[in-house]
């Protein structure tokens, strides 16, 4: 299988008070990428204008997506995005949904399910996972939110409503609950969101928004080598490194190609 990168260092999605490191994080995990098969989009320096829409920076983030958008159009294949923080993703989902029959694992440990109008903070991190299903993008029945442990009120009411499906931590730990539940789906591909707070903090240092008690990174590895044994390999991400220093960024880094790796490796072939 043959996977390309695209580096997209977007700080403008995020709530943090470390946002602005999240494109020294896109950096750092870029530099152990292999060159040739890996994009760079051109990040706006500027901070944006919500125009209107009750999201923070929403300019930017349109011109990187659609920078995004661009540099797709030219790759065959599954793609990998590195973020920068979870708004990034939104491209590289849509295409991937676009070519065939897919859910979307959304290794998190908050949902990302508000609106404009039920956000706290109006950072479009927090909103990517409702705006796939509100945008049409993605049916709710095909998203399986995993490993989340931080709910607002609002996000908890609409996951219920429209009927996305949830595997806690200990379903994803058991592997086989998880690979379940993105089985009854119904879809033959599947698309791994990471966002790397799913890991328990002990895990990792590089956080924005830390929340305690989430896996180990053997055990994310572990869900998502199951994920790709079972399904087709439609794409995916890492996102939210926010390093504070250098030296955390050594500490971290063989954490984060760990998942990398699982992430990209080739499914195993069926025996003889």
């Amino acid at each position: 299988m043959s996977v390309s990168f695209l580096v997209v260092p977007q700080w403008q999605g995020s709530g943090s008070s470390r946002a602005m490191q999240l494109v020294d994080g896109a950096g750092a995990i870029a530099d152990d990428l292999p060159r040739a098969s890996t994009t760079l989009i051109d990040v706006p320096l500027e901070a944006g204008d919500a125009e209107g829409t009750g999201i923070l920076r929403h300019s930017s983030l349109t011109l990187v997506r659609e920078r995004m958008e661009v540099a797709m159009a030219g790759l065959d294949g599954p793609v990998v995005t590195i973020g920068g923080d979870c708004g990034v993703d939104y491209a590289g989902i849509a295409r991937a949904v676009m070519s065939g029959d897919t859910a979307l694992v959304w290794l998190d440990a908050h949902a990302d399910a508000n609106s404009p109008a039920t956000s706290p903070s109006h950072a479009f991190h927090g909103m990517i996972v409702r705006s796939l299903v509100d945008d049409g993008v993605l049916a709710a029945d095909r998203i399986v939110l995993a490993a989340t442990r931080s709910w607002d009120e609002a996000e908890t009411e609409w996951v219920t409503e429209v009927g996305v499906r949830t595997a806690d931590v200990d379903a994803v730990r058991s592997v086989s609950d998880l690979v379940e539940a993105v089985a009854a789906t119904g879809a033959t591909r599947v698309y791994v969101h990471v966002d790397l707070d799913v890991l328990d903090p002990g895990e990792i240092g590089g956080l924005g928004f830390p929340e305690p008690f989430g896996l180990s990174t053997a055990e994310l590895v572990a869900a998502i080598r199951a994920l790709k044994e079972r399904f087709d390999f439609a794409g995916g991400a890492i996102t939210e490194y926010a390093p504070s220093s250098p030296e955390t960024v050594t500490d971290d880094m063989g954490t984060i190609l760990r998942v990398l790796g699982a992430l990209t490796s080739s499914r195993p072939a069926n025996p003889a």
